[in-house]
């Protein structure tokens, strides 16, 4: 018999007991923003704010809808500039850390 585990639950479960890959998740949301792939970062914001602080306690903080949030943070989603900055600096509040962006150059 195998056991399975969804995906959600298991990201969310990591998330709660290593705040390493939390801070990871939200580093990796960041660089693919900056990287031009905007639905992916959007989606690994989603799981970060439901693993962390939640989507009612966001709303709250950026006095947005919760509902609209949620459409902000899907692969289709079209959040403006603004927007976005709240929800990294919620986020990087939450847990604790400064966004440094570097340049490399392309190989």
């Amino acid at each position: 018999m195998t056991i399975t585990r969804d995906f959600n639950e298991t990201v969310n479960a990591r998330i709660g007991r290593d705040p390493e890959f939390a801070k990871a998740l939200l580093d990796e949301a960041a660089t693919l923003f900056l990287n031009g792939e905007p639905e992916t970062a959007r989606v690994v914001l989603r799981d970060l704010v439901n693993a962390t602080i939640g989507f009612e306690n966001l709303a709250v903080q950026t006095s947005l809808p919760s509902k609209s949030l949620h459409r902000m943070l899907s692969a289709s989603g079209n959040p403006t500039m603004n927007n976005l900055t709240a929800i990294f600096n919620i986020l990087r509040k939450q847990l604790n850390v400064n966004i440094q962006v570097s340049t490399v150059a392309c190989s």
